[in-house]
């Protein structure tokens, strides 16, 4: 999945010449790699390296609880009970398409320990599971909205280089699509391999709020200083 050609589309902007880090984040279900790309301007704090984030678009796949229409979706949703009879498949090929966009950073010079991988909804599933498993340490993950996929595997598969990963992670208390009940679960999870997790809970519904925008922005801010 290295391969060039097997990379994702994306979107990229650069908030000044020759990044020194990469955030590369993925969007929800059904959205695309513009979802995210105009909060940038409003997470940027005077005294922040170069960055390059990289919004890439998942594929166009049938999902299933949407009466198998297609849609952008990193992988197929069963049912209503979204932690259930999970499409693994469809996750694990995701993580490698990651991996891939990471690998194209590490060759444009930004190494793994200044990579943030970032997603909302089923984007934060996708980037939660492959930073458990990545081989090294990387710069911060931050998960928004979302829960833990095949997080009975997780222990087994977890890598020694994600011990210890300054994790973000936002959930609305009002969340319909993402019950907050199963984020608490994959903090606790998270918590229990050993990743240093930063909570925060918004009264609002499946979604991004203001103060959350301004929350992620200090929590980046301390990875740039740290790093």
């Amino acid at each position: 999945m290295s391969d060039t050609a097997a990379l994702l589309p994306a979107v990229e902007t650069e908030t000044g010449p020759n990044p020194q880090w990469s955030v590369i984040w993925l969007h929800g279900l059904g959205a695309d790699g513009h979802d995210f790309e105009p909060i940038v301007p409003q997470l940027l704090e005077r005294g922040w390296p170069a960055i390059r984030f990289v919004f890439p678009h998942a594929p166009v796949r049938p999902v299933t609880i949407n009466g198998g229409m297609a849609m952008r979706a990193w992988y197929d949703i069963l049912g209503t009970e979204i932690a259930m009879r999970q499409d693994e498949k469809g996750v694990r090929e995701s993580i490698a398409q990651l991996e891939a966009l990471i690998a194209r950073e590490n060759q444009r010079g930004i190494p793994d320990e200044r990579i943030i991988l970032a997603g909302f909804s089923q984007g934060g599933a996708i980037v939660m599971a492959a930073a458990l498993r990545h081989g090294k340490h990387l710069g911060g993950l931050m998960a928004l909205s979302t829960y833990l996929p095949m997080a009975e595997q997780s222990s087994d598969e977890q890598s020694e280089a994600s011990k210890g990963l300054a994790t973000f992670m936002a959930h609305g208390s009002l969340d319909p699509v993402v019950p907050q009940a199963l984020g608490l679960m994959s903090r606790e999870k998270l918590v229990a391999l050993g990743l240093d997790v930063e909570w925060h809970s918004y009264a609002m519904p499946h979604s991004v709020s203001a103060q959350e925008i301004a929350d992620i922005a200090a929590w980046m801010g301390q990875r740039f200083r740290s790093g």
